[in-house]
């Protein structure tokens, strides 16, 4: 029988109706959301419609997926931990925010080659100074709602914490003293005598980067991919989502949404939480 969860510590009359009438069952508080068991399984286009209809993150866990198992959570940083794309507000430094913007939205949507628009969108910054890149993170990074309360729960759960980026290393390096994550992987901006070079030192961790630092962080820690959570909202996170036990779209484009195996759009990166509950007061 399926689980639905649905992420509001509070439903009114017309919600609760309208979930019972579609689901074929009863909401039932759970802390901070609420748990259906239900006989009517709906398909993406009706969950979706569902979600946009009652203006609620609702989620039908995969019925494979045991919380009680997970030992890893990985998520992608720009636009899910926090609330910036980086290299965007970067090259607001250098005058092309609009331009890199530009590509980076379409990269997101899957329209563009991830490692060819960043190699494109890393080579308009040629030249500034690396003092910008500070300036970024004290004055513009902000951790998304929900950040600090997942993080929380997640040590309490002893599961570790991965940040996987397409971004760069500046930023996953400071995230991970600050936060405590156990493990950060990122791409490294070239530079050299305190200026950008405009390129990207080895590899560039795109979609199978992230895929593959999942299945190498599942060897390291002796799990299976079906006991991770993966978290992201863009194109270059699809594979890692697939990889994944559940795979989590935050606040995400479509073709994302579509693909994954739950997504959050209202609520916060606390929400997660809901998905990973094994308490029996509900």
């Amino acid at each position: 029988m399926p689980t639905t969860l649905i992420h509001s510590a509070e439903l009114n009359s017309e919600q609760r109706a309208t979930l019972s009438e579609r689901l074929g069952g009863e909401p039932r508080p759970c802390g901070s959301h609420f748990r259906l068991q239900h006989d009517n399984a709906l398909d993406h286009t009706a969950l979706e419609a569902l979600r946009a209809e009652l203006h609620l993150d609702i989620n039908t866990l995969p019925s494979d997926f045991d919380p009680a198992r997970v030992g890893l959570l990985i998520t992608d940083m720009d636009s899910t931990l926090i609330s910036i794309e980086c290299v965007d507000e970067i090259a607001d430094f250098v005058g092309v925010k609009p331009q890199v913007a530009a590509i980076t939205e379409a990269a997101m949507r899957g329209e563009i080659d991830f490692e060819a628009s960043l190699r494109r969108r890393v080579a308009l910054l040629e030249g500034l100074n690396t003092a910008a890149l500070q300036r970024v993170y004290d004055e513009r990074l902000r951790l998304n709602p929900g950040a600090e309360e997942l993080i929380a729960g997640l040590k309490a759960r002893d599961i570790k914490l991965a940040l996987v980026s397409g971004g760069f290393t500046f930023f996953t390096d400071r995230l991970k003293a600050r936060l405590a994550l156990d493990f950060t992987l990122a791409n490294i901006l070239a530079e050299k005598d305190g200026k950008l070079l405009g390129t990207v030192e080895g590899a560039i961790v795109g979609a199978e980067a992230k895929a593959t630092y999942l299945t190498a962080l599942c060897h390291e820690l002796d799990i299976h991919p079906a006991q991770v959570v993966a978290m992201g909202d863009g194109a270059n996170d699809l594979k890692m989502l697939a990889a994944a036990g559940l795979g989590v779209a935050y606040h995400a484009k479509p073709a994302v949404r579509a693909q994954a195996d739950a997504a959050l759009h209202h609520r916060g990166l606390d929400a997660v939480l809901d998905m990973l509950w094994t308490g029996d007061e509900c």
